[in-house]
């Protein structure tokens, strides 16, 4: 009986993941061909880099001779907050029933790496090592954490399906503050110049003092946000699941401008120069001018852009859902295919000396060089136990 129960509150657990994915939030058009999925994208220190995979583990990858570590796997209990149990990849509850689901890509201060499961905790490991420093909350689970954390070196910073904000010390995962939106917060949170900017699926993009969480100011749009802002200079953008694209002040959260695309914007833009480009889950990427948001050039790619690009010597890399990778070069605004992965692509890319870093769900860190389009061997992320 225990574990029937157990199986339907996973199975329910699935499905609202998949409702609030498939279909628009306040009433906009179901997103077509949209997976219930995100992927954890990569983070670099040094020659390392460190993403989460799909066993529910931290992964370290050498990137010059390919050597791992693998963090212990991410324990779950019979009960914690939320939906009753702990949510994993399986499907099930309990410890040692399945693998817990890691959405966000890691963040990287000093000598410690921090990593947010869907079990609702946050963990803090040694960068040499993968040794576990702290864990957050050190008893029970949050509500599932969907968010990536950051970090300013003093404070970790990540949302929670609880709707709040929290800020934890970096050192010692000790709570600092907490702040609460009207909705759940998906959206990875960007710090800049002593501030927060976060999203919620109360629609509003919010801006909180990172040193006590108190609001500084709030931006409406008619939709969820789940992306990750982008502060450049006075602006920040973010997209909406109201089919917007905003620049909005830093100084007041009034909005400069928006742009309208035919779907969910969900990926993190790139800024170059005076224009800045950004994906949509209507397959294309947008040129847009900064200073008022008008469209420089519009880019098929063929299937959603969810997965957040790259930006390297005049270029900026993109992946389609469908695992194509393209090279846009900024200067002449034409676009190419740069490679393509036998995957399907929804992590966040990364860059070191050069190289793409696609991380696909099939535990696999595909490789890509950027200037050539060779496409590298992959690197397995799967552990031996």
């Amino acid at each position: 009986m225990y574990l029937r129960q157990n199986k339907r509150r996973a199975i329910t657990v699935m499905l609202l993941v998949l409702a609030l994915l498939m279909v628009g939030i306040g009433g906009l058009a179901c997103v077509q061909g949209l997976q219930p999925i995100g992927w954890s994208g990569g983070a670099v220190s040094g020659d390392t880099l460190f993403v989460g995979s799909k066993e529910g583990r931290l992964v370290a990858v050498n990137m010059v001779d390919e050597g791992r570590q693998w963090s212990e796997q991410l324990k779950v209990s019979s009960q914690s907050g939320g939906f009753g149990c702990a949510p994993t990849l399986g499907g099930g509850c309990g410890a040692g029933a399945a693998k817990v689901a890691i959405y966000g890509t890691p963040a990287i201060a000093g000598e410690l790496v921090y990593i947010s499961a869907y079990n609702g905790k946050v963990y803090a490991y040694n960068t040499d090592s993968l040794g576990v420093r702290w864990v957050y909350p050190r008893e029970g689970y949050l509500e599932p954490i969907v968010s990536g954390v950051a970090t300013d070196g003093e404070n970790v910073y990540f949302g929670g399906s609880d709707g709040k904000v929290y800020a934890l010390d970096a050192a010692t995962g000790d709570w600092q503050w907490e702040f609460q939106t009207g909705d759940k917060v998906w959206s990875t949170p960007t710090i800049a110049d002593g501030r927060v900017y976060i999203g919620s699926f109360d629609n509003k993009l919010y801006t909180l003092d990172a040193g006590d969480g108190s609001l500084i100011w709030e931006f409406t749009s008619e939709g969820a946000i789940a992306a990750t802002p982008l502060v450049d200079g006075s602006t920040v953008y973010i997209g909406s699941f109201d089919r917007h694209f905003y620049a909005v002040d830093v100084a007041d959260g009034s909005m400069k401008w928006q742009f309208m695309g035919s779907n969910w914007f969900w990926a993190k833009p790139v800024v170059n120069d005076t224009t800045i480009y950004v994906g949509c889950l209507d397959g294309k990427v947008y040129a847009l001018k900064t200073d008022s948001g008008d469209k420089v050039a519009e880019f098929d790619l063929g299937s959603p852009v969810a997965s957040s690009p790259v930006a390297l010597n005049g270029a900026i890399v993109f992946a389609s859902r469908e695992g194509v990778i393209y090279r846009l070069d900024t200067a002449s605004n034409e676009i190419g295919q740069l490679a393509a992965v036998e995957a399907e692509v929804y992590g966040s890319l990364t860059i070191n000396n050069g190289v793409v870093y696609i991380h696909t769900p099939d535990l696999t860190l595909h490789r890509v060089n950027a200037e050539t389009g060779a496409v590298l061997m992959s690197v397995s992320l799967e552990s031996k136990d």
